[in-house]
């Protein structure tokens, strides 16, 4: 079960920024671009955090796929997937055991942590519209941001001492995994299943209401009503949808006048404008 999502097949985006934050510490302070074996236990380490909470996202989501197959939870049920993403977890502790910095140990910690008050803050909804976005924006560090930015500060304290590269490694995983999740929650409207590997509105399926759709709430008022009530009344989640797409294409228009190209993709712009 455990092997399922370590199938080589994923992005491994998480491990591969800290490797490369790792790299560039380590020729800073020494010009070695050699990695440190515990600084890539720290780049494992994060990836099996990132998995396990993906098992057991999927579990409170009841999602059914992931990554473009099915779910743990659908395959072998939602109790055994609950105890795969504790293994993991597991693991993840016994490797970061290895390494033998109390320091490591503290800073990696804070990441379950943070993705546990997430997961609670994501549950909750602000009915102060002013503050809607900052609750979006810190639920979306401690549950994405949080792993990389302190992933990136692990590293760069085996490879530096000077604690103000750290804060510089900490605040460069910080606003990469901010911005990973807004492209992504945006990916969610735009982009087609296949593509994305998950189904598309899922977030709005799950009554959650992310960064475009509080961005579309300023354009479409009558949105505060369906977020409060989580879209749970019939068409809720279409009504929604349609009104964040005429939003992006909005924005769209708005480059298009600026003549920059419009993203299309995780990253990538059109050529031409």
């Amino acid at each position: 079960m455990c092997d399922y999502y370590f199938d080589g097949k994923g992005k491994a985006f998480r491990p591969m920024i800290v490797v490369l934050m790792a790299r560039a510490c380590n020729i800073h302070h020494n010009n070695s671009r050699e990695v440190q074996a515990s600084q890539r236990s720290v780049a494992i380490i994060a990836e099996m955090i990132h998995t396990a909470s993906l098992v057991h996202d999927d579990v409170i989501d009841d999602a059914n796929s992931r990554r473009g197959k099915m779910t743990v939870n659908q395959i072998w049920g939602e109790r055994k997937a609950v105890l795969a993403g504790d293994f993991i977890l597991s693991a993840a502790s016994v490797a970061l055991a290895r390494i033998g910095n109390t320091a490591i140990i503290s800073v990696l910690t804070q990441v379950i942590e943070d993705l546990v008050r997430g997961e609670f803050l994501q549950l909750g909804c602000k009915e102060n519209e002013n503050e809607r976005f900052a609750h979006y924006l810190e639920k979306t560090f401690k549950k994405t941001a949080s792993l990389i930015a302190n992933s990136c500060k692990a590293v760069s304290i085996l490879g530096c001492p000077d604690p103000k590269v750290h804060e510089i490694a900490y605040q460069y995983g910080k606003n990469v995994g901010i911005a990973f999740q807004l492209i992504d929650d945006v990916l969610d409207f735009t982009s087609c299943a296949d593509h994305l590997g998950k189904p598309t509105a899922a977030d709005l399926k799950l009554g959650l209401a992310t960064g475009p759709v509080l961005f579309a709430c300023q354009q479409f008022p009558e949105m505060n009503a369906m977020i409060m009530r989580r879209f749970s009344k019939p068409g809720d989640v279409e009504r929604a949808r349609k009104y964040v797409l005429q939003n992006i294409i909005k924005c769209s228009g708005y480059l298009l006048a600026l003549k920059l190209p419009p993203v299309t993709g995780r990253g990538k712009r059109q050529e031409g404008g």
